[in-house]
């Protein structure tokens, strides 16, 4: 009995340092192809404009109403301290150093590691990938590389492009709705926004953007067989991507803003 019930907790237990470990040595092995030609520089390109111009649509939508709906709570908020004027400066700190990474890399998870992992997935399915190899391709550095790397240089534009369309979003919330006066309330957010602000959540940027297309293609690279795999694949992708983005963020911050 005792050994039963062992084995039921050391057994989820092994499985997760094993694909802990899986992962890594996946990481490991597309930053070492990353490093060493040949370079695929057409597959490149067409993933920076599928990961990064395509995704500002959804990125600034997010962005704006998330800087508005900031606005609102921490002019809510800070009324009951008659502290309404912080609302500019902790609109533009909060967008800069946390909401506006976070959620655009939520929003690209959503969006890119969905359709990566599915990609691949299928292209494993109908032996795409096979078929690569005998045509003495890498499938890992034809179709991983070049998706990580655009997604890690896109990803810091994405942010900076949303942090500027967020802090619009609450400048029009403060003007509109909560009568501030305009030169005032820009006047506070660049007194009060530094550039590490700025720089933090760039690097964060680039950081969520390697998890995403890392996720994405290490789970289509290992999708089952059959429309139920590429599925289960599809899901698996999104929603680790998700999870490892949330733990990163909190090491990073504690990293950057932590003395």
């Amino acid at each position: 009995m005792i050994a039963g019930t062992l084995g039921a907790f050391g057994r989820p237990v092994l499985q997760a340092f094993a694909a802990v470990g899986r992962l890594g040595l996946f990481a490991g092995s597309v930053i070492g192809h990353a490093l060493r030609p040949p370079f695929y520089l057409r597959e490149f390109g067409q993933s920076l404009l599928q990961i990064g111009w395509f995704s500002l649509p959804v990125v600034g939508l997010t962005a704006i109403f998330t800087g508005g709906a900031l606005a609102l709570q921490i002019y809510a908020g800070g009324s009951r301290f008659n502290a309404e004027a912080v609302v500019p400066s902790i609109v533009a700190i909060g967008m800069a150093r946390e909401l506006g990474p976070v959620l655009g890399g939520l929003m690209v998870a959503a969006r890119v590691a969905s359709s990566i992992a599915a990609e691949i997935g299928t292209m494993k399915v109908t032996e795409q990938l096979d078929a690569l190899v005998t045509l003495s391709t890498n499938p890992l550095k034809y179709l991983v590389v070049p998706r990580v790397v655009a997604a890690t240089l896109a990803m810091p534009v994405l942010v900076g492009v949303g942090d500027a369309i967020g802090i619009m979003g609450g400048w029009l919330v403060g003007i509109t709705r909560l009568d501030f006066n305009s030169a005032a309330y820009l006047k506070n957010t660049v007194d009060f926004l530094e550039t590490w602000d700025v720089g933090s959540g760039m690097v964060k940027g680039a950081a969520f953007g390697f998890i995403v297309a890392l996720m994405g293609c290490y789970h289509g690279m290992n999708s089952a067989r059959g429309a139920q795999g590429v599925g289960a694949a599809t899901k698996s992708a999104v929603v680790s991507a998700s999870v490892l983005i949330l733990a990163a963020n909190y090491l990073l911050t504690e990293v950057f803003f932590t003395t």
